[in-house]
């Protein structure tokens, strides 16, 4: 057994096996080791630990019963996993599985976002490489995976996905091959369609929205964004950070979905209907949020930073602006263009509060946010949302 510390977290690495021959004497150590590290994070690596017997699982249990979270166990092999899953210890401690690793080597890139690129493996599988701006924690990974698990299984249009994995040093999510393009490179493939499609696409986010899904299966957007928030601290005034958290507090709590970031990239068309291909920010929440990100992205973007657009949405800005003007005229059934203004104006509110809120925390793991953060303060932040922070209140409370 070997002890390090990181980051304020002390890490006790297991080896070899434990068992009634030497649990005693673990026990020992590891209590040693909490009581002279004065840290209160505790994490075991299991990556050498081959055995542990019920007389090692009872010292994993004494460890735990100090702690007021669940401890992390990680690294764990499939043959140990199976120990603490039969013995139901996955329920009390936080065992992650070793993770796998994969190459992307040679395979394709399919797609990109935000967060990262989709690249094809084989025929049946495809990766996301959480690799935009810096390495992505492994714990934001991690609650992809649990929402797309959790969607796919309450019966939400997504693709399946498998398990969490390393490539290279990056974090990555497989998912099943979907013999499909996404929205956007349909799109781009017949620009002669792009009513057709946008028709479809305000139907799909429209159909999702309404959808009631099991409480405590997901987080409240309220808390999500009064989160993001406070990592604008360094960067606002207190009196502004107290307007953020108005505005966010004004969310209403809600069993109904949204999606987060449900630009054209992330959606998948297989035999004719549509299926999300990231869910990383699925939280419950008002409509209006998921308006303000597509007219982040179709809207806004192909605008202000066209070729980012472009890169990001697979889409040549033109063609992006116009999918984005038409989505909103079929979302709110407007037949009239020189009736669009008005509509356009609200989301580009909840636009400005989504874009002020989060990039805070986007500058925490992403340089490229960081040096933008400033400006986004002055512009947006000072510019829009503060002026407009009854507005923004008023419209966000809508659900």
């Amino acid at each position: 057994m070997t002890i390090n510390e990181k980051e304020g977290t002390l890490i006790i690495s297991l080896d070899g096996r434990i068992d009634t021959n030497n649990a005693a004497q673990t026990e020992k150590e590891i209590f040693d080791a909490i009581e002279s590290s004065g840290t209160d994070k505790v994490q075991f690596d299991a990556a050498k630990l081959e055995y542990i017997s019920s007389a090692g699982l009872r010292v994993l249990l004494k460890v735990q019963k100090t702690r007021k979270e669940p401890i992390p166990i990680c690294n764990v092999s499939r043959d140990v996993f199976d120990i603490f899953e039969t013995t139901g210890f996955t329920e009390l401690l936080d065992v992650r599985k070793a993770m796998r690793e994969i190459s992307i080597d040679g395979c394709e890139q399919i797609a990109s976002g935000g967060q990262g690129k989709i690249y094809r493996i084989d025929d049946e599988t495809i990766i996301k490489v959480f690799c935009n701006g810096g390495i992505i924690p492994l714990d934001y990974v991690q609650e992809e995976l649990n929402n797309a698990k959790a969607a796919f299984v309450a019966g939400v249009p997504t693709a399946i996905s498998f398990d969490t994995v390393k490539c290279g040093e990056y974090y990555g999510i497989v998912y099943e091959m979907i013999d499909s393009k996404t929205l956007s490179k349909a799109v781009a493939d017949e620009p002669d369609k792009i009513e057709a499609f946008a028709e479809k696409y305000a139907a799909f986010i429209k159909d999702f929205q309404s959808i009631h899904f099991p409480e405590g299966k997901l987080k409240q957007s309220r808390d999500i964004y009064n989160q993001k928030i406070e990592a604008l601290r360094p960067w606002i005034t207190e009196d502004e950070l107290a307007v953020m958290h108005e505005i966010a507090d004004s969310i209403p709590i809600t069993d109904t979905l949204i999606h987060g970031d449900p630009h054209s990239g992330n959606i998948m068309i297989k035999d004719d209907e549509l299926m999300f291909i990231d869910m990383t920010e699925v939280c419950y929440g008002p409509k209006l949020l998921d308006n303000g990100a597509i007219f982040r992205d179709l809207v806004s973007a192909p605008q202000t930073t066209p070729e980012a657009c472009e890169k990001s949405m697979g889409l040549p800005a033109p063609l992006a602006a116009k999918l984005g003007n038409l989505f909103f005229m079929k979302y709110y059934g407007i037949t009239d263009p020189a009736k669009l203004g008005d509509y356009l104006k609200t989301a580009g509110l909840a636009c400005a509060f989504n874009i002020g809120a989060n990039i805070g925390a986007y500058a925490v793991t992403n340089e490229m946010a960081k040096q933008k953060l400033p400006g986004v303060v002055e512009r947006i932040i000072r510019g829009v949302i503060i002026p407009n922070k009854d507005t923004l209140k008023y419209l966000i409370s809508q659900q």
